[in-house]
């Protein structure tokens, strides 16, 4: 059985031949233009807008719409023209107000006129590629209205001269600009930015170029940075209050260009007002000025941080390279921080905190302190000065706020290990004395030092601290056996015991000691050894202080607290009221310069004149004579008798001290070497270098003469050996 074949039907509609009059056409668009006539004549209120849509909608659906879109554009077009002569004959200020007005009528005859025309909008105008009512309309005003010969050069100048006077003082109508320069922004970005923006910013060059040039002739720097930032505020206010928004970075762009980027350099480097002088008046609202303004100009910021910088190191050397300043170490530091303080101020309040200008600030601290070689021991000598007395009453906070300081002083070191030399003697010097004025500010800044360079920098430190607290248990012991037996007449002995190595001991520097205080120091020295086996005792006697107990003349009494040296000085004249230098160098064996010193502060002091030099003067000679001041007084029971110092080290200790440093880098220099060459296996000299200094410059930077020597010294103890072929390239020995 075979499917038969479907068949397809086509329903058509019924056609017949629709005959229109042939004045249709003519009659509903004489309807149509009457009713824009009566549109554009404010006599809209009595039109059926029912009825004329329903018209335009016959003419587009009779085919007529390219008959209703051409009337349309005659008509407007007539209206429009009359407007525009209306307002060429406007005078004066009526000018805008005029061109105004008929925008308006305009804008509210289009839309009525849109409503009437939707069906034309919607079909005819995309059907044929036609413009839209609303567009056309605002193309027949710009084209006959905007730019009628006669109106779009008087519309210029007329804006022009406005914004001129507003910039001039006079106070100007904002809204009718507002509502002229919004008309152009509606007639199409091309219009606003063509016949107005355009010479807008021509103009505005024009007048800022010729007003920063007067400014600048007659204004220090900070007067002109304000009149700068007014005008710039200015004009965004002007681009908020009536142009268009995109204005602002245009306009701002002039403005900076003219007022700011061309007068930069001039501005900073004005004498007695420019950057320099901001800066060393600490003119913290004019800095802020002018960093916000020179941060609209691409180079701007990096003039100022340059003038900054440099002027900052120019400073910073004559602080650190003068010979006044350079006698007072504490001084010498309180003066770096006074200065780090008011750059970090200055920076914090003015330079928002830009991280440029604080890496600025970095990188020059770090060139003028290091410039100076005795920068390690003044920081040093300053936090001695800080714990022995300069905390004293000080709260907490304000403990570690001081101590953060000296730490980020200590970050700008390049010698750190000599820091760590000077450092371990003040502390010596503070633990064994009992000066320190607080345990808790010693141990703080041993922890931030710890923090800063790791364990290693700060492990004898750490050391130090563990023998007081040792020593305290150890005396205890002692003085307990002593109380067991009879020796009230005896002196009181008080021990610190201090691990060789951990302590900056001098090796032989002894002397002799009364045979009283001789016999002391064996019993505690027989105790110790008896209670730790494999130790051996060295008296440090030029660490070491004593109390004694003095009668004068009418049996007036003082209590002496003394160094060891001055000690067995004194005592000598128990049985003697007159000897020699010679004499008493002899009998004490103390060394040449500590004897000097020990005598010179128990003869040479007003108020602590124990002892009587003759002939009298300042310094100590070897033909001196000394004798026992029996007339001393003095109105404190208790009085204390420095030994004659200088707070600085001398030249020699200085070279002493620089010599042990060097000694004591040789072999953290091989130590690194040996590290790298290990991981490496072999390497050429100029990378050698490199990778050492870059290992130890957070101890101290390694000159490369040195370590040169230090690979010389590594190959002659076959760790390492010259490549056969390039003498410039090591291999590791296993």
């Amino acid at each position: 059985m075979s499917l038969s074949k479907k068949k397809t039907f086509k329903i058509e509609p019924f056609k017949h031949k629709v005959e229109i009059d042939p004045r249709y056409a003519e009659r509903t668009w004489s309807i149509l233009e009457d009713a824009i006539h009566e549109i554009y004549n404010h006599n809209a209120s009595g039109l059926s807008f029912e009825e004329l849509y329903r018209n335009a909608y016959n003419m587009v659906l009779h085919k007529y719409g390219d008959k209703l879109y051409a009337g349309l554009v005659k008509t407007m077009t007539q209206h429009l023209k009359d407007m525009a002569k209306s307002v060429e004959g406007s005078q004066g200020g009526l000018f805008l107000e005029e061109l105004n007005r008929y925008w308006g009528e305009h804008n509210k005859a289009l839309q009525m006129i849109r409503d009437i025309l939707m069906y034309m909008d919607r079909t005819y105008v995309p059907n044929y590629n036609k413009t839209p009512v609303h567009e056309l309309g605002l193309n027949l005003w710009r084209d006959n209205v905007v730019r009628a010969p006669k109106i779009k050069s008087r519309l210029l100048d007329t804006l022009l001269e406005l914004v001129h006077s507003e910039r001039t003082g006079e106070v100007i109508n904002r809204g009718l600009m507002r509502n002229v320069t919004k008309m152009l922004m509606d007639l199409g970005p091309t219009v606003y930015h063509e016949d107005f923006e355009k010479p807008f910013l021509t103009a505005a060059s024009g007048f800022y170029r010729l007003e920063s040039q007067e400014f600048i002739e007659f204004c220090d720097c900070g007067d002109y940075l304000k009149k700068a930032e007014k005008r710039l505020n200015e004009e965004i206010e002007r681009v908020s209050h009536y142009l268009d928004s995109k204005s602002e970075a245009k306009i701002t762009t002039v403005v900076e260009k003219e007022m700011i980027a061309a007068h930069m350099n001039r501005l900073v480097e004005m004498e007695n007002s420019g950057l320099v002088s901001m800066l060393t008046d600490d003119r913290y609202e004019d800095l802020g000025r002018m960093y916000s303004l020179f941060k609209r100009v691409s180079t701007g910021l990096v003039l100022v941080r340059d003038v900054m910088t440099a002027h900052l190191r120019d400073t910073g050397k004559q602080l650190v390279t003068d010979p006044e300043r350079l006698k007072d170490p504490v001084e010498f530091v309180q003066r770096l921080l006074d200065e780090k303080d008011k750059y970090d101020k200055i920076i914090t309040s003015s330079f928002y905190n830009d991280k440029t200008f604080q890496n600025a600030l970095n990188s020059s601290f770090e060139y003028f302190i290091n410039l100076n070689a005795r920068s390690p021991e003044f920081i040093s000598l300053f936090v001695d000065d800080k714990l022995r007395k300069g905390l004293k009453g000080v709260s907490e906070e304000d403990a570690e706020s001081i101590l953060d300081k000296v730490m980020m002083l200590f970050r700008y070191l390049q010698e750190k290990d000599v820091f760590e030399k000077y450092y371990k003697q003040h502390l010596a010097k503070r633990l064994l004395s009992g000066k320190s004025v607080s345990d808790d500010a010693e141990r703080s800044l041993i922890v931030k030092l710890k923090t800063e360079c790791g364990y290693q920098f700060t492990s004898k430190l750490e050391s130090m601290f563990l023998d007081m607290k040792t020593s305290k248990d150890t005396m205890q012991g002692f003085n307990s056996l002593l109380a067991s037996s009879d020796n009230s007449d005896s002196p009181t002995l008080s021990v610190q015991v201090l691990t060789t190595g951990s302590w900056p001991t001098q090796s032989g520097a002894s002397c002799n000691l009364p045979t009283e205080i001789l016999t002391i120091c064996d019993k505690f020295k027989t105790y110790y050894l008896s209670t730790h086996t494999g130790r051996r005792l060295t008296w440090q006697t030029n660490m070491g202080t004593a109390d004694l107990k003095a009668t004068f003349s009418k049996g007036q009494r003082h209590e002496l607290n003394v160094s060891t040296y001055q000690m067995c000085i004194l005592l000598l004249f128990n049985s003697l009221d007159r000897m020699t230098y010679k004499e008493i160098e002899l009998a004490t064996d103390v060394p040449t310069l500590d004897l000097k010193r020990s005598l010179q502060s128990l003869a040479c002091v007003k108020g602590k004149n124990v002892l009587r030099k003759e002939p009298m003067s300042k310094d100590i000679s070897e033909d001196d004579v000394f004798v026992f001041n029996d007339k001393f007084s003095s109105k404190f029971y208790k009085v204390k008798i420095s030994t004659v110092a200088a707070q600085k080290e001398s030249e020699p200790e200085k070279q002493e001290t620089r010599q042990k440093v060097e000694e004591d880098r040789k072999p953290q220099i091989e130590a690194a070497i040996v590290r790298i060459m290990k991981s490496r296996r072999f390497l050429d000299h100029n990378n050698i270098v490199s990778e050492v200094t870059k290992q130890l410059q957070a101890r101290f930077l390694p000159n490369p003469s040195v370590i040169k020597k230090r690979i010389e010294s590594l190959i002659e103890r076959e760790f390492l050996e010259r490549d056969k072929v390039d003498r410039k390239l090591y291999r590791y020995l296993a």
